[in-house]
């Protein structure tokens, strides 16, 4: 018997199913000669029901599978087939069907890194032999024509894809083989393709033409029209190792203790519903995990990660349609095709499933793919409670399988990560704020970078930023205990050096507490973890700063002067040392703070700091949003290991127009000169609604530091945006309390007034004397209203 060689059958087939066209090699391939065949029902060259075969192809665009054919001696022949339906300028359909023959073997693979790069490349490339037929394609070239490689090898691209332009892309391939130079074709070879295609000789070492590469550039943003490649260099490249590992996690839980054999397929872009495809009903998915007991069984020959092409009616885009679960006898006549017929069915033959069931991965942002269980029949058919498991665990990979695809970390993590950060940002009137968050180059998992925005008394704000040691749960978990610390130390009001010392005292305890002081154990309690403190005053402009560890801020100043804050730099927290240092400067308004964790003095705080100069090297300003897109974009070129936490704060100044103060004497009859002085101030700013609770306010406020404090008195209202803060000053360090009187006490209830008519109050200790603060809110209510209510 003749030896195939590499050759093409092609054949034609009009609508009535009747051949009107047989090529030689069709006739090497089955034995007919063309008169025999030609004007013949195609049919009868079939060794199946003919019957099956036209509901398959009904309503397609395309097909492609294995077809039992007869051969003329009465063999049977299983050949892998690909046929396209034709329209003719005369409105005339017919169906190409055409057969690579091939004795070649397949063509090695070369180093694992030229091979990688191949098949992820964000661009369709193919590789072609010098008879023009198909060697090799990547996974992008795939995707875009919805065939497998395996589909398309040995064949020509004028039979992969019928039309002009590959007729085109066929003369230039010819043209960079004979002329050894590279040639370009103009020609969209189908949707997801761009108009360009490079016809690039691949030569050996002695400079001979082996072959041809085509590559195709990608579709404009408005034309692309479909996913994104598939094994791309995006941020999706980097998850879908995640996805896949997630897939297998389904098939680990659920084989052998459900199924006998499962396998999930994913959509490159999840989807609201609806079967579609780039042919009519057709789904295109990606096998990301294939499993069988035992020991694979049922799963040779099958390959993880390549496409797969479901046609309309076929259990999974049935299922992907639906988007429900649905149960299959595989002896129904139409699962029984389509299981003969169709290549990615092949381990439902080859494991002897009789019941099939399909379920949908649905995520909250739409359905992610399908997967599919089988059981052989060594085992009974699945049942209701079998459902209701399958649903159960494939909701949960579901879950796991859009958290990677979103680039989210292991669950668990990340929600505690989120919650670290300031979000939404606290309103206060002394800083405009923003901030981004440039993830790890390494794809690493979340470390423990933090920041967070505090609102302080007297319209100061407190800025933090911060990096714990190592990874993971443990690191959130230790910036989730030394974030709090700090919002309640700041809430005492304690000066950002002090506040760090109480912190080193706290990691110090943690780590005792968890029997582990060493130093060099590894986030024990929280030690090595380094923090910066910072304190912008917007009435004094000055802002005060203290660190353990951190990188110091960066500061920008009106005048485009780009510069380091001076901070000195104490140990990080727990390792002891000499005491914390705080340092104070004066910030003109409209300067701008930058905080940033992960980002080490070199080389990142140099990166910042060149961003932000080229940001306010020209004139005017821009917008704070975008000067931290900028320096973000400017950082993707030196990202580091770990993830990067930016914090951009702009200056703003509470001006004398909404600040008053007074100094007053240590009598008691000031109190009723302090009535008047705000009494005054309050009807200048437009808030005499507010005037009878204000003296109430200042009444016990002044009393109480006149009483039982020492001079010298001061008196301050500030006025920061809608707000209202009263304050009184006085040189002693006593701290008032609140108590609650007794019903024949005739005082103690002054403090308890002024808590029930402010939003807020407390004391803020300075470095001489305190600060008893009140601020409220007017809220239109009358007075009597609101002594009735604090009453």
């Amino acid at each position: 018997m003749e030896r195939p060689a590499t050759y093409t059958a092609t054949a034609t087939i009009d609508e009535r199913g009747i051949l009107t066209g047989w090529s030689d090699g069709a006739r090497r391939l089955l034995g007919y000669d063309s008169p025999a065949v030609v004007g013949r029902p195609a049919a009868a060259l079939l060794a199946t029901d003919a019957a099956g075969a036209r509901r398959t192809l009904a309503g397609r665009g395309r097909w492609h599978g294995t077809v039992p054919l007869r051969h003329q001696d009465g063999r049977r022949l299983e050949l892998d087939v690909l046929a396209h339906r034709r329209t003719s300028p005369a409105g005339r359909t017919d169906w190409l069907v055409v057969s690579a023959v091939t004795a070649r073997p397949q063509p090695p693979r070369g180093d694992p890194l030229e091979e990688w790069t191949f098949l992820q490349s964000p661009f369709p490339l193919a590789v072609f032999d010098p008879d023009l037929r198909l060697l090799r394609a990547n996974r992008r070239l795939e995707h875009a024509l919805a065939l497998p490689e395996a589909a398309m090898r040995g064949l020509r691209l004028t039979h992969i894809v019928p039309g002009a332009a590959s007729e085109e892309a066929e003369r230039s391939m010819r043209a960079a083989l004979e002329s050894g130079r590279p040639q370009e074709a103009h020609g969209r070879l189908g949707p997801d393709f761009g108009r360009t295609a490079v016809l690039t000789p691949l030569k050996d070492a002695d400079g001979r033409v082996r072959a041809v590469c085509l590559s195709v550039s990608r579709p404009a943003p408005d034309a692309a029209g479909g996913p994104p490649p598939a094994g791309g260099t995006g941020p999706g490249a980097a998850t879908a190792a995640d996805q896949v590992l997630a897939a297998r996690e389904l098939g680990k839980v659920t084989v052998p203790r459900l199924a006998d054999v499962m396998a999930v397929d994913l959509l490159d872009r999840p989807r609201s519903g609806g079967a579609g495809g780039p042919q009519p009903g057709q789904v295109v998915l990606r096998r990301a995990a294939l499993r069988a007991v035992p020991d694979g069984e049922g799963t040779r020959g099958t390959c993880v990660g390549e496409t797969v092409v479901c046609p309309a009616g076929s259990p999974p885009a049935r299922c992907l349609a639906t988007a429900r679960t649905l149960l299959y006898d595989t002896a129904e006549p139409g699962i029984a095709e389509w299981a003969a017929l169709d290549p990615c069915a092949g381990w439902l033959r080859a494991s002897d499933t009789r019941s099939l069931l399909a379920v949908p991965l649905v995520g909250a942002g739409g359905t992610l793919g399908v997967a599919l269980f089988g059981r052989t029949r060594r085992r009974e058919r699945f049942g209701p409670e079998d459902v209701r498991l399958a649903e159960e665990f494939t909701a949960k990979a579901a879950a796991c399988i859009e958290q990677a695809r979103a680039g989210a970390p292991a669950p668990g993590t990340e929600p505690l990560r989120h919650g670290l950060l300031p979000h939404p940002l606290p309103d206060q009137a002394a800083l405009e704020i923003t901030t981004r968050c440039l993830p790890a180059a390494s794809g690493a998992g979340p470390g423990g970078d933090w920041f967070d925005v505090i609102p302080l008394s007297g319209a100061r704000v407190a800025l933090v930023a911060g990096d714990a040691a190592g990874r993971g749960i443990r690191a959130s978990a230790t910036v989730g205990r030394l974030r709090t610390a700090v919002r309640t130390l700041a809430d005492v009001d304690l000066p950002a050096d002090e506040l760090l010392a109480h912190l080193d005292d706290l990691v110090l305890r943690l780590a005792a507490d968890e029997g582990s002081a060493d130093p060099a154990t590894e986030t024990a309690g929280g030690i090595g973890t380094t923090c910066l403190y910072a304190v912008y005053d917007p009435v004094s402009r000055r802002c005060t700063a203290a660190r353990a560890g951190h990188p110091p801020p960066a500061v920008v100043t009106p005048d485009g002067a780009v510069r380091v804050l001076d901070v000195p730099a104490g140990p990080p927290l727990g390792l002891g040392g000499p005491p914390f240092e705080a340092v104070e400067t004066e910030l003109p308004e409209g300067s701008l703070l930058a905080l940033y964790a992960n980002g080490p003095d070199e080389p990142h705080g140099r990166v910042i700091g060149r961003a932000l100069d080229g940001m306010y090297g020209a004139r005017p300003a821009p917008s704070l949003d975008s000067v931290c897109d900028r320096v973000v974009t400017e950082l993707a070129g030196h990202r580091p290991d770990d993830r990067l936490s930016l914090l951009l704060a702009r200056t703003r100044v509470l001006h004398e127009d909404r600040v008053a103060c007074w100094e007053l004497d240590h009598e008691p009859t000031v109190v009723s000169l302090a009535r008047r002085y705000v009494e005054e101030q309050l009807s200048a700013w437009g808030l005499e609604e507010a005037v009878f609770t204000t003296e109430l306010i200042v009444s016990e406020l002044v009393t109480n530091a006149i009483r039982y404090g020492r001079p010298p008195v001061r008196l301050r209202l500030l006025r920061p945006g809608a707000g209202l803060i009263c304050e009184v000053y006085d040189a002693s360090g006593s701290t008032p309390h609140m108590r609650r009187a007794r019903i024949f006490d005739e005082g103690g209830r002054g403090l308890l007034l002024v808590a029930q008519l402010a939003e807020r109050w407390g004391t803020r200790h300075e470095r001489t004397g305190k600060t008893v603060w009140a601020e409220q809110t007017p809220d239109g209510q009358t007075p009597a209203e609101q002594i009735l209510a604090a009453l």
